[in-house]
């Protein structure tokens, strides 16, 4: 209890010129709907995407529904957005006079996933050779380049709103750099890099060891074609864009294959454009020398791509951690980056 006279500071109004919310203690708001509105439209609608091959452009935000609002408690401020948007887009190939128009859905932008998680899902109108090609140039580099723009978004939404809500203290301190500590999102996520899980080596490494080892066999829809698919894991562009990473890819019989820097590597050991991929595959942390098997059939269904895998020689120890990582950074990655909308079967 303060002493008679002093008063407890926290609910004491001091001499400054606001003479409210002494030493940032109560909640302050700002609503930033209006803002946020106004700055997406700004940042994506006629932004164009373009290299050597591809030239498109975000024709209409045909959909933006969502609130964003600041807040101040004790000081630290405090981040709530959450937007579902759509776009309308146009683009063609340098190569063909065919213009090819669809749509871009970003359901998810929220401070609850870092911008590189955000999905962007990409359709076209017609299912053209020149629009899939288009297709599979915004989704491996039109997407990226989108979530460059939602980047800014919330970089100009962090810098714009930390302005005036945190207030002065009676010894004029109060100033913020919205790069510190003092600006948080509600939830931070995890930061983690892409990579396989590690699992410990056996005390010997030779080649020739025995090892206990067993086999995975699963089974996915995809809501993508065949050829999606097929080109999801052996186009440069597409590896990199849902591995997130620099990838190395020689896509013939022999070939040798790295992904997740070079955490998960190996050789394809046969290649059915749109059927079958198999690859001679292991994960940097197992006994050295030792491959598994990865077998990929690719159906094509009316609605859907079916595909089932089957991995021999899986170190036992390590059989759930890659089962796991082949759902989370194959197929998640994959659904989340190419908008597959894959489910298990």
């Amino acid at each position: 209890m303060a002493k008679w006279g002093e008063g407890d500071p926290r609910w004491i109004v001091e001499e400054r010129p606001d003479a409210t919310n002494v030493n940032n203690w109560h909640w302050t708001e700002k609503n930033a709907c209006q803002w946020s509105e106004s700055k997406l439209k700004e940042l994506l609608k006629g932004f164009k995407m373009e290299n050597d091959d591809a030239a498109c452009e975000i024709t209409e935000v045909e959909k933006l529904e969502g609130e964003a609002v600041v807040n101040n408690r004790k000081g630290k401020l405090i981040f709530f957005y959450e937007w579902d948007i759509v776009l309308k887009w146009q683009g063609s190939m340098n190569d063909s006079d065919e213009e090819v128009t669809g749509k871009i859905t970003i359901p998810n932008l929220s401070e609850e996933n870092k911008v590189d998680e955000v999905d962007v899902s990409v359709t076209i109108d017609k299912n053209t050779d020149a629009g899939y090609r288009v297709k599979s140039f915004m989704i491996s580099v039109g997407t990226l380049k989108i979530r460059g723009q939602l980047g800014k978004y919330i970089d100009t939404l962090r810098e714009e709103f930390s302005k005036g809500m945190i207030l002065p203290k009676k010894d004029g301190s109060g100033t913020i750099n919205t790069k510190d500590s003092a600006v948080n999102n509600l939830s931070t996520g995890f930061n983690i890099k892409m990579q396989m899980n590690s699992v410990p080596k056996s005390s010997s490494n030779t080649a020739g060891c025995k090892i206990d080892v067993s086999t995975l066999s699963f089974s996915h829809a995809f809501q993508c074609t065949a050829k999606e698919f097929y080109n999801a894991l052996t186009v440069i562009e597409m590896v990199q864009a849902f591995t997130q990473g620099p990838a190395k890819l020689e896509v013939k019989k022999g070939g040798k294959f790295e992904l997740f820097g070079g955490n998960i590597h190996g050789d394809f050991i046969e290649l059915v454009p749109e059927q079958k991929i198999v690859q001679r595959w292991r994960s940097k942390r197992w006994p050295e020398e030792h491959y598994s098997t990865v077998t990929m059939v690719i159906e094509q269904k009316d609605d859907h791509t079916s595909v089932k895998v089957t991995q021999s020689g899986v170190p036992q120890s390590d059989a759930d951690g890659t089962k796991e990582n082949w759902d989370r950074y194959y197929w998640e990655a994959m659904k989340r980056t190419f908008g597959f909308g894959s489910f298990i079967v």
